[in-house]
């Protein structure tokens, strides 16, 4: 068995019926994304229902809603299915946390502050944390530490959880016991403002509504103990603070907008900074008659097993290869990547520009700056790694190749083909900081690649060769 679980004797486990999908996953495949069992678009089986809202309703990718999040059937066993099933519990509470705060128009201008110092982000002129932020990070935090104790002090996020109020206070933001204790913090943070204090309180202490689920199955013999996780409270601050609301169409990437504001939860290995686990949570997905909507997505990648709630894009369903960017890429990326593509979109949010990715609204996400970070991308890896893709580090992977020479020139290095152990060393890893402060110390320093299909990724690689 492959580790991204394709076949021969492999199992690929993307559901609970044995049958063979137009991916050619097939044999002793199985192929679980739901409660029941039936074929998906791109042939692979999954789930007609998932509970989100008051009612069963189905998404194109994935399944929706604001107060309910989905029940899955899942092969895991043990700690790893506790894991996801809480992991995919706190992210929604965050989604309702973010929900919250736009809703209240007074509450939210008072919330906003921009970052300064080391953890500004210095790719952005303006880079703003909000109360929101440092709430969701806290919940997710405490709510994780205490359901999994051997995990804290390993569950990190992008926020310092100290705020100053409009009078000037310094306040340490922190989940406590009771509702009424964190209502009484954060009226602290509000200027005394209890009743949207209390709103917040709410939120973070009220469970959303789930469905029991059989975890029977697979067992992977990881435990909590050996785990780490990077949390990105709301991906795409600009986006969430903007608040710009724009109609989502079938398969057309939206650049900009709420929906591009993510949760993103992502679970490594601490010996390896393998990534294991993630789930992303879209708060704002689209408008109904209650308010926001929104869907999210989770996979599982280790141990040869690969599981994800998404199928995996059909890469040859559009002529050409496609490629999503940041508007401030260098102009020599654009050049070299439109003389390969036949379309370049840009779009906001890197964990919004690899959720395009995996969604099949691009093919690969390039990005030639240091101006990601673990926490943005270690989610959404663990998704593209269960399709059998994921993301590189950009800088390592044009290297690869010619190694082995003692001074390759430019010419053979342009020429050189990384081998397929080269890639999967370029692969980004999570436990380890670079010889940096502030935020630096987190970023991926060599920028990126995030891919579904490895010959894609080797295109761009060569086009990219010796033009950056």
């Amino acid at each position: 068995m492959g580790r991204h679980g394709h076949y021969g004797a492999a199992r690929t486990l993307w559901g609970g019926t044995d049958t063979m999908g137009r991916h050619g996953h097939y044999g002793a495949a199985r192929t679980l994304w739901g409660d029941t069992d039936t074929m998906g678009r791109h042939g692979h089986y999954g789930a007609t229902r998932t509970l989100w809202g008051d009612t069963d309703t189905m998404g194109r990718h994935g399944h929706y809603g604001a107060a309910r999040h989905s029940a899955f059937h899942s092969v895991l066993t043990g700690d790893m299915a506790e894991l996801l099933k809480c992991l995919l519990r706190v992210a929604e509470k965050a989604a309702n946390v973010a929900r919250v705060c736009r809703q209240e128009a007074v509450l939210f201008q008072l919330l906003v502050q921009e970052k300064t110092g080391a953890d500004k982000n210095k790719r952005f002129v303006q880079d703003f944390k909000t109360l929101a932020d440092v709430i969701i990070q806290e919940m997710i935090r405490h709510d994780v530490g205490a359901q999994f104790p051997e995990m804290v002090g390993f569950i990190n996020g992008e926020e310092s959880n100290k705020f100053e109020n409009g009078l000037g206070e310094s306040v340490v933001v922190t989940v406590c016991p009771s509702e009424a204790e964190t209502a009484a913090l954060l009226a602290k943070v509000l200027d005394g403002d209890s009743t949207a204090a209390s709103l917040l309180a709410r939120a973070i202490h009220q469970d959303p509504a789930t469905e029991q689920t059989d975890t029977d199955g697979r067992h992977i013999p990881l435990q909590p103990s050996e785990l780490g996780i990077w949390i990105d409270p709301i991906d795409a601050t600009s986006q969430y603070i903007e608040g710009r609301e724009e109609e989502l169409r079938e398969g057309v990437l939206s650049p900009s907008g709420l929906h591009c504001a993510l949760v993103l939860i992502g679970v490594y290995l601490r010996c390896s900074g393998e990534p294991v686990m993630g789930v992303i949570n879209q708060p704002f997905h689209h408008k109904d008659a209650s308010g926001w909507r929104g869907q999210h997505f989770w996979g599982v990648s280790c141990d040869g097993l690969s599981l994800c709630s998404l199928p995996r894009p059909d890469s040859g369903a559009a002529p050409g290869l496609s490629a999503v960017l940041s508007s401030s890429e260098k102009p020599s990326v654009k050049s070299a990547l439109s003389s390969l593509c036949s379309r370049l979109d840009f779009a906001s949010g890197a964990g919004f520009k690899i959720l395009c990715v995996i969604q099949g609204l691009a093919d690969v996400y390039v990005l030639s700056e240091a101006s990601t970070f673990k926490w943005d991308s270690c989610a959404p890896h663990v998704l593209l790694r269960a399709m059998g893709g994921g993301v590189v580090d950009l800088r390592k992977a044009l290297e690869a190749g010619g190694r082995g020479q003692a001074e390759p020139s430019q010419a053979e290095l342009s020429q050189a083909e990384p081998s397929q152990a080269e890639l999967s060393q370029a692969e980004l890893s999570y436990h380890q900081p670079n010889a940096c402060s502030g935020a630096d110390r987190w970023a991926n320093a060599g920028g990126l690649v995030a891919y579904r299909d490895r010959a894609q990724l080797r295109r761009v690689i060569q086009a990219l060769r010796g033009k950056i």
